[in-house]
């Protein structure tokens, strides 16, 4: 009896695993991540009652705890922990020395990335200032609206970029803006040099740290603004705090060096990067800037374990002609977030099948965030029942024309299905904060959705389309203008871009919608950049949409450039382009149309866009 009753519980055991492995495959997997994230949030809970609460306290810990510990590598230099601690010290007691600025001041940095950048910004936050990254591409007219929408009344701008400042000398004079130069001697009488007094400060911290507010501000990130003027998000100490845990989420430990070549007034490279460095108490090799030619020597020459990325830096990597340290590295860790599947694949074939990709998805404004800690190839995170209980979300069915939520005649939106592309929308709560832009309440109520589904319940609109799939794998698809209505359908710019990008002969495509009088919605446009040696090959060009896309995705028209237009973070620029659209006569570069009769891609004259335009040729 006693082992006809163990061979049936086996049985039903081994039938219960098939049935788990058939239809949760994930399950395991979604199961240890979800009780790992429990574990860092019951550590998290211990470390703040015993008082290490904010980012600065995290960096003043592991200062105690490893102080002789290399901290930052970049170019020559090479500070410990103490060594940041003590020199951040000397920034603080410097500015406190001359009276300002002081608790409660909102500071902003105009510096590339350097030690100091962090010493300066640690040196503030000890002071108990807010301090707002500006990024340093900005010209007068925006380097203006940032100052005035964050309400900064200091500006400290490293010595390399004080010829912007110069720029709106006049108008910062009269909004009385103090001005704090990186250097040890001033540019004119209206700055004043910081480096020359640093050297006269003690090391030692003067008196005790404000006392913080872990629910209040803490920094100001200035949104890529690549459709009009950057917004200042207002990011909490919760949400930087949070932050920190990202690359220790990947499989990051404390013995690893990372390699961190993105700009440090972007949340990517500042809270998740510096911040997880910080959290790991690891070794950040910093770059000034990102260079695909010394990308793989530097991974080599500081031993690298792990890099972070973002856009399309992997794709730059890959369109680099061959180095021999791309094969000698030692990195086990890719981690960021923009990867599209095609160069996901290219990237680990070509530098290292041990190179593990961990793909993640994040926003300035809001805590909601998603991480892909399996080895599929293209999602950017789960959204499986243990998902959902550490992150709630929601992706709404949305319109369109005008991208809104879709409601019911109740006034409630509607969820998307699987296989639905949805606008990601995540309720308002402690671990999801939105504190909104400052300076911007009409931008910052843009953001809200209410009564999404029940009186008085609030949802932060991402304004991103993600689609989730039967296996509860989540995809990002678009983010909202990135998209465009052609032949009564929808149109991903993504989708367009990772398919023709395929190509051997193109090295980059950057799709947008163009409008042709007498047509409703936007014909698709491509601007390309053609690889080296290479020349546009029209009629494979055709074959391979055929076989790829929906007819209604192709694009109508061609742009051939020598480079396309990227903001810092590798976002590629589409404003200027849509403006110009397909008119010779406007464009200085090639252009061609899609002659379908053909087959073929023709070059686009003055008198066939002439015909175009009035209806003569149909697209």
């Amino acid at each position: 009896m006693i082992p006809l009753l163990f061979s049936s519980v086996l049985a039903g055991l081994l039938a219960l695993l098939l049935y788990q492995r058939t239809v949760y495959p994930f399950f395991w997997v979604d199961l240890i991540y979800y009780l790992k994230l429990r574990r860092y949030g019951k550590s998290l809970q211990a470390r703040m009652k015993s008082g290490i609460i904010t980012y600065l306290d995290c960096f003043l810990h592991q200062a105690r705890k490893n102080p002789n510990k290399p901290f930052i590598i970049f170019e020559s230099q090479t500070l410990s922990y103490r060594d940041v601690d003590r020199r951040s010290n000397r920034i603080a007691n410097a500015f406190r020395a001359h009276g300002s600025p002081g608790q409660g001041d909102i500071v902003a940095m105009l510096m590339c990335n350097e030690p100091d950048f962090i010493c300066v910004w640690l040196g503030l936050c000890k002071l108990g200032c807010e301090v707002a990254f500006l990024n340093n591409n900005i010209k007068a007219k925006s380097l203006l609206h940032c100052f005035r929408s964050c309400g900064a009344k200091t500006l400290v701008v490293g010595a390399d970029l004080v010829c912007l400042v110069e720029e709106v000398l006049p108008d910062l004079k009269k909004d009385n803006m103090a001005l704090w130069v990186v250097d040890h001697t001033a540019p004119s009488e209206e700055f004043t040099s910081l480096l020359d007094k640093v050297e006269s400060m003690s090391g030692e911290s003067s008196s005790d740290l404000p006392k913080v507010n872990i629910m209040s501000n803490f920094l100001f990130i200035f949104t890529s603004g690549t459709t009009g003027l950057s917004k200042a998000a207002r990011v909490g100490h919760l949400k930087a705090v949070l932050s920190m845990a990202f690359f220790e989420m990947c499989g990051a430990t404390s013995e690893d060096i990372i390699y961190i070549t993105l700009p440090l007034y972007h949340m990517s490279a500042s809270l998740l990067g510096i911040g997880g460095c910080i959290q790991l108490g690891a070794t950040c090799v910093l770059k000034k800037k990102f260079s695909a030619s010394q990308f793989w020597k530097d991974c080599v020459k500081h031993d690298v374990t792990v890099v972070q990325y973002i856009g399309e830096l992997c794709r730059y990597l890959c369109n680099h002609p061959a180095v021999p340290e791309e094969r000698a590295h030692r990195v086990r860790l890719a981690a960021g977030s923009g990867l599209r599947s095609d160069v996901w694949r290219q990237f680990v074939q070509r530098f290292g099948s041990r190179i593990k990709i961990r793909e993640g998805y994040g926003l300035t404004e809001a805590g909601i965030g998603f991480l892909n800690y399996t080895e599929e190839v293209g999602p950017i995170g789960r959204a499986g029942y243990f998902n959902k209980l550490s992150m709630p979300f929601e992706l709404l069915r949305h319109d369109p024309v005008s991208y809104e939520a879709v409601r019911t005649p109740a006034g409630r939106c509607i969820r998307a299905q699987n296989g639905e592309a949805g606008i990601l929308v995540a309720p308002l709560s402690a671990m999801n904060q939105f504190l909104g832009y400052a300076g911007n309440q009409v931008q910052s109520e843009k953001k809200l959705l209410r009564g999404v589904f029940k009186d008085g319940d609030v949802f932060f609109n991402t304004g991103d389309l993600l689609l989730h799939d039967d296996q509860d794998f989540l995809y990002f698809r678009d983010r909202i203008g990135d998209t465009f209505r052609w032949k009564g359908e929808n149109v991903s710019t993504t989708e367009v871009s990772e398919a023709v990008g395929l190509l051997d002969f193109i090295q980059e495509a950057n799709i947008y919608g163009v409008t042709i009088p007498g047509n409703e919605g936007r014909a698709g446009m491509a601007a390309i950049v053609l690889q080296q040696d290479h020349k546009l090959n029209g009629s494979e060009l055709y074959d391979h949409l055929v076989k790829t896309l929906p007819a209604y995705a192709w694009p109508r028209f061609l742009r051939i450039q020598t480079s396309l237009d990227v903001t810092e973070t590798f976002k590629q620029q589409k404003v200027k382009l849509v403006t110009e659209g397909f008119d010779p006569d406007v464009s200085h570069d090639l252009l061609y149309f899609l002659d379908v009769s053909q087959k073929e891609y023709t070059l686009l004259t003055v008198s066939l866009y002439q015909d175009i335009v009035n209806g003569k040729i149909k697209v």
